[in-house]
């Protein structure tokens, strides 16, 4: 009787002992929280962050198009720009510098100076002068054509800046009658006008016909500007050349 108490005293200290050993739990592995972009309160970032989002919700196919038509347009515009300021001329300074040249060397004084001076009324005197020894009528006739000329080198790149203005706003329209059967089908495939598929469906179509005009206005502005500065280097290098044309008589007649 002893012998059995002594087993189940036994028994009962071991059961004791598995119940108190730790149990080990593994770790569980949290996931790290997901960190979005937020959008800023104020100040350009505000603009680019708005741009952004409305480029990405008008399409990329459509939408690239469009900042093609900007980025090229805009290369040539401002490549015509700096051309035109070059090519600006004070014609006053220069006929004075002219006259100068021809009273104190000659006509090839003259030439020499015209062909250091930078600008086109700089090269059409030059023009002029390596005709004097033919007689006024050639000359006047070699102003003209030399004249076309320039004024052709002037307008360089202007055809180009205007097909893009043209395609800008045609690519946006594009893209929202696209946009509009592609939301017309969306509509037919649930089989219910719902306004809110509607509405998202019209709002990403019309994004594209949004950026097309914006870039169409901006290039058209640069365009008139352009063409505002030719109009004035031509008539500065008409006005020049009928003041060249006297300079010349007048020193035909000091020989």
């Amino acid at each position: 009787m002893m012998g059995a108490s002594i087993a189940v005293a036994q028994e009962i200290s071991a059961s004791t002992a598995d119940s108190t050993q730790v149990v080990e739990v593994a770790p569980v592995a949290v996931a790290a929280p997901v960190v979005t972009e937020a959008a800023p309160q104020s100040g350009l970032g505000v603009v680019h962050y708005q741009v952004k989002t409305k480029f990405i919700e008008g399409g990329a196919g459509f939408m690239s198009s469009i900042l093609l038509c900007l980025i090229f347009g805009l290369a040539l515009a401002l490549e015509r720009v700096i051309y035109l300021n070059l090519a600006t001329t004070n014609t006053v300074k220069l006929l004075k510098s002219v006259e100068d040249a021809l009273d104190a060397g000659g006509v090839d004084a003259a030439k020499e100076l015209c062909r250091n001076t930078r600008g086109p009324l700089a090269s059409i005197f030059y023009q002029g002068l390596d005709r004097e020894a033919q007689g006024l009528d050639i000359v006047e006739k070699s102003i003209i054509s030399y004249g076309g000329v320039q004024m052709g080198l002037l307008e360089r790149g202007l055809s180009w800046i205007a097909l893009f203005i043209a395609l800008a706003p045609m690519l946006g329209f594009l893209g929202t009658v696209i946009g509009m059967i592609i939301a017309f089908d969306n509509i037919q495939i649930a089989g219910d006008v719902s306004p809110t598929l509607v509405a998202g469906g019209i709002k990403v179509a019309l994004i594209t016909t949004v950026f097309g005009l914006i870039v169409a206005i901006i290039l058209q502005i640069f365009y008139n500007t352009i063409v505002a500065k030719i109009d004035s280097i031509t008539n500065k290098m008409e006005d020049a050349s009928i003041s060249f044309i006297d300079l010349l008589v007048k020193h035909n007649l000091k020989k």
